[in-house]
């Protein structure tokens, strides 16, 4: 199947953006350490699948600096001005315009059941849910929300996630994760309609809606990390990685979300698993 790209002069700047973080995420990996000689060492190496992580820790520690100046008070702001209905709401109506990706990735995957509960979803909430400000499909209906991406696609076709990276503002990622938020955003139709009516603005505040109430829904969630951990990087890095392979599995995810930008839903109750740091 072939897919048509956009023009030079149409692409939507979220997809360039993304691309180029997945093309340098490909071209830094010329700068990975050497792995370690010793056995021992060599195992707890590969466990961590971080070879960039000095780069790796660099960047997270320029992302606190981000985090702490910009985006958990922008995001502490949002909550103290919006209560919290009015950001369920918010946040619902995000998820149903987000159905559409939902779906595809369902499809791309074979889960055609999970295709079918997409579409009643979406069906049921943008009508009765009042565009889906209101989750009816799960509060009356019993259909529960879940979530799709490319990443994870491309992980049931058997492609590996590659290293570790941790980019700002992003935060924990890999080059498959990468590629798979820049198709994510390539196959938005809403993205496409916006962009093509000239309405670009929107796409932008879209994004930042969803990055600041994502990141509102996880303050606690990643204060709690900070405060607990022994290695605030490498808790982190495993929460994410096993939250990954859950979502991959469809399971029940064991491990908040950590990263906003791949699961926007923080699950802030899961509990908390994590190997000691090291």
């Amino acid at each position: 199947m072939s897919v048509a790209l956009p023009s030079s002069g149409q692409r939507l700047p979220q997809w360039k953006t993304l691309a180029a973080l997945a093309i340098l995420a490909g071209g830094v990996l010329s700068g990975c350490a050497t792995a370690p000689a010793d056995p021992q060492a060599r195992a707890a190496y590969d466990e961590a699948n971080d070879p960039l992580e000095p780069v790796n820790r660099a960047l997270f520690e320029f992302h606190q600096v981000l985090d702490n100046f910009l985006l958990k008070p922008a995001a502490f702001v949002y909550t103290m001005l919006i209560p919290e209905p009015a950001r369920e709401g918010v946040r619902n109506a995000l998820h149903n315009l987000k159905t559409p990706v939902y779906l595809a990735n369902d499809l791309m995957q074979g889960e055609t059941g999970r295709a079918g509960n997409t579409l009643e979803r979406f069906a049921i909430n943008s009508t009765v849910g009042v565009l889906g400000v209101i989750d009816a499909a799960d509060k009356w209906f019993g259909i529960p929300r879940h979530t799709e991406d490319f990443g994870q696609t491309l992980a049931t076709w058997g492609s590996g996630e590659g290293p570790y990276l941790f980019i700002p503002v992003i935060g924990p990622s890999n080059p498959r994760d990468l590629v798979g938020l820049a198709a994510d955003s390539a196959m938005d139709p809403l993205n496409w309609y916006l962009h093509n009516t000239d309405r670009d603005g929107w796409i932008y505040a879209r994004t930042g809606l969803t990055g600041i109430d994502a990141r509102a829904e996880l303050l606690d969630t990643l204060d709690n990390l900070e405060k607990t951990s022994l290695d605030y990087y490498v808790t982190l890095r495993s929460v994410y990685r096993q939250r990954r392979v859950d979502e991959i599995a469809n399971r029940k995810p064991r491990q908040p979300s950590v990263s906003p930008t791949i699961s926007q839903a923080a699950d802030a109750g899961s509990e908390i698993e994590v190997k000691p740091a090291k």
